[in-house]
């Protein structure tokens, strides 16, 4: 009789239906759909060297050992290598749960490049400590075999360290909160008579709905949110002034003279907070999103324009501001058109994207978003590029609304496992997007245990929709119904290459079928939205530090596959390859159909080798929604400047010509925000290496 010595040192009889099931479960994982014969068969051959070794007592680990070895040399050289990989995703979770104190040595050394918004200071590395011991807490807990499937790389359970926490993230009712007031915890905050007043403390509404989510936040129409108080801080002027006698005929002039500049502090005030102002337990400023340019009053405007001139300007020695994302909305009619009455904000927005990076823009004439608009329904995104309107429990929008939370499939290697059988492919997608599914319920049942006062901001301060009426002792689940569930996707061009030897955009066939793909889960949303009666929805998955995992765990068991795994990243979402030789109309031609299918979230780059104008900015803005039904774009380029002076760099220089400083910054788009160059993670350092511009085909970043 063999005895079984696990880790624990406990003895167990040995048993032969775990090594069956262990090499089955190794199969069934890269979809070779092993023969139950052949899996006995090979059991039996395990058993064999087992009994070689001639001992009573057998360790666990031996045992495996002689499982992967049977493996490897009987021809089953890919379910051996899913198996070695599993077993030491295993093994690395079993040293973290045992011992956490080298995973807190680690960090201690510095912090990791998942997320370029952290620092490596003390409280980004006490928040990446407690991060790490609740994501290993939330694996354990939750069911074994949605915990492999993300060990695994099958799929990527977003923000796992707030699986049991909190949710994503919110557009903020921003004029709704301000007039009737708000408390943050230790006493209430009046609403704002003056725009100073309204503008400080809608970075306090970003930074305190922050600290209870664990993704981005967004003023969804803040230039008429805030026009809401330029004309009472119009009044107050205009009342200090006939107190002080001033000559009636020159108020009109002084009021407004006096009303800009307020606004031009308030909104440089609003630039130089959310890029100070640092949340999350001190460790990353608020990954804040603004939405303008659809003003609907001259007030509202103002602002518009004021904000945009203040951005432009740029920290105190002209430094490009990381934060906030700025989404400038598009709209024939309003802004787009020469004789549009906004035109010169469109005008505006273009010049400064071409200094900065930011906005960037919306197309509200895309047949999507223009449904809503002809509702009275204006939509917003965030820089993440979240999209949330529809609502199947109640009225469409934005305010009040944001992704709970993401799960994203590790599509390329289901393009892999399929060998070239398309409907192969679809049917393992299915599989895959019903695990995605389940994940994501399995949340649902652990975040509606949570109560408002666990958001004692969000929730208990009715920022959230669903939220109404609730009291602290309430479950959230109400606010879980009104926000989406996001089933995202990775490395669609991967998928494609490894499915025909093409991406999307080499072959006018397989561009075909990636529309086909992501029109499959998009169907498969939808259709569960309805089953469910909860927001469903097909997520471009941003993948920021995801881009480098899913190709690491996919080379480990496939090998080096060219066009696929042979290199440190996969591409984002649906994009065409970064390093593809494509022309900026191609590009906006072949990505613009995901647009409409992603209703979760999307966006779109255009990169260029040099710092663009703003009629090169607004050519292609133009050319994109006047022609295509794409939604949401950023132009990209490599921004640089002297951290010493402030003076922008132009040639690649490595030393400033103004002040003679090696001290150079180098600011990059990561996956929808800005960033500062060495804040990247590998596999977006790898992937930012590799873009050429679509302009002229040049390599563009040389860091």
């Amino acid at each position: 009789m063999l005895h079984v010595v696990k880790r624990d040192g406990r003895e167990v009889g040995f048993n032969s239906v775990k090594v069956t099931n262990a090499i089955k479960g190794s199969s069934d994982e890269i979809g070779f759909n092993i023969k139950e014969s052949e899996a006995l068969e090979l059991t039996q051959k395990v058993i064999k060297k087992l009994e070689e070794i001639n001992e009573e007592r057998i360790n666990v680990e031996d045992i495996q050992n002689k499982v992967e070895e049977t493996l490897l040399e009987n021809g089953y050289e890919e379910i051996g290598r899913a198996y070695s990989n599993y077993r030491k995703e295993r093994t690395k979770v079993r040293e973290i749960k045992s011992d956490l104190m080298k995973v807190i040595q680690q960090i201690g050394i510095e912090t990791d490049r998942d997320n370029a918004n952290v620092g490596n200071n003390f409280s980004s590395k006490l928040l990446r400590i407690a991060s790490e011991s609740n994501k290993w807490h939330n694996l354990a807990a939750m069911p074994k075999w949605l915990a492999k499937a993300h060990e695994n790389g099958d799929v990527y359970y977003h923000d796992l360290d707030s699986y049991n926490l909190t949710t994503n993230c919110l557009h903020i009712p921003t004029k709704e909160i301000l007039v009737r007031g708000f408390n943050t915890g230790y006493g209430n905050i009046r609403p704002p008579k003056r725009i100073e007043s309204a503008a400080e403390l809608s970075c306090i509404l970003l930074q305190s709905t922050q600290n209870d989510m664990f993704g981005g936040q967004s003023h969804p129409d803040f230039d008429n949110d805030m026009g809401e108080f330029v004309d009472p801080t119009r009044q107050q002027i205009r009342q200090e002034l006939i107190e002080l006698g001033v000559e009636e005929a020159k108020i009109d002039e002084i009021v407004e003279r006096k009303l800009r500049r307020a606004i031009e502090q308030s909104m440089q005030g609003i630039v130089y907070n959310l890029n100070t102002m640092h949340s999350r337990a001190g460790s990353q400023v608020p990954f804040s999103s603004i939405n303008l340019g659809i003003p609907n009053s001259e007030d509202a405007a103002l602002v518009c324009e004021i904000f945009l001139i203040e951005y432009e300007k740029g920290l105190g020695l002209g430094e490009q501001p990381i934060f906030p994302n700025i989404i400038f909305r598009v709209k024939e009619g309003v802004n787009r058109e020469p004789a549009d009455p906004y035109y010169y904000l469109y005008k505006l927005a273009c010049r400064v994207a071409a200094k900065r990076m930011n906005p960037t823009f919306m197309n509200i004439d895309s047949d999507f978003n223009k449904k809503y608009y002809d509702m009275g329904v204006v939509p917003a995104t965030m820089g993440c590029r979240t999209y949330v309107c529809s609502n199947i429990n109640g009225e469409p929008g934005t305010k009040g609304r944001g992704n709970i939370a993401p799960t994203t499939i590790n599509l390329p290697r289901i393009g892999i496992l399929a060998k070239g059988d398309v409907e192969k492919f679809f049917s393992l997608l299915h599989a895959k997007l019903d695990l995605a599914k389940e994940s994501l319920l399995d949340r649902y049942n652990v975040l509606k245990r949570l109560k408002v006062k666990d958001l004692p901001f969000v929730a208990g301060q009715g920022l959230m929709k669903g939220s109404e009426n609730l009291t602290p002792e309430d479950t959230i689940e109400p606010i879980l119904k009104q926000g989406t569930w996001g089933i995202g996707f990775i490395g669609l061009a991967e998928t494609l290459i490894a499915l025909t030897g093409k991406h999307h955009g080499e072959d006018e066939e397989v561009k075909e079928l990636g529309v086909k793909i992501i029109s499959y889960i998009r169907e498969y949303t939808d259709k569960i939205t309805e089953e469910t009666r909860l927001n469903w929805s097909c997520y471009a998955t941003p993948a920021e530090g995801l881009s480098g995992k899913f190709i690491v765990k996919d080379r480990a068991i496939f090998g080096e596959i060219p066009g696929v795994t042979d290199k440190d990243y996969y591409t984002n979402s649906y994009h065409v390859p970064v390093g593809f030789p494509i022309s900026i109309k191609d590009k906006i031609n072949i990505e613009a159909p995901y647009h409409k299918l992603c209703n979760g979230g999307h966006i779109s780059y255009i990169e260029l080798d040099d710092y663009p104008d703003g009629e090169t900015i607004m050519d292609i803005i133009n050319y994109a929604y006047k022609n295509t039904n794409i939604s949401y774009m950023g132009i990209n380029f490599h921004i640089r400047y002297c951290r010493a002076c402030g003076t922008y760099l132009h040639n690649g220089e490595s030393r400033c010509p103004e002040c003679g400083s090696y001290d150079i910054q180098g600011v990059s788009r990561v996956t929808g925000y800005l960033s500062l160059d060495e804040r990247f993670g590998q596999g977006k350092y790898a992937e930012r290496a590799d873009r050429v511009s679509q302009a002229t085909g040049k390599q563009i970043y040389h860091v």
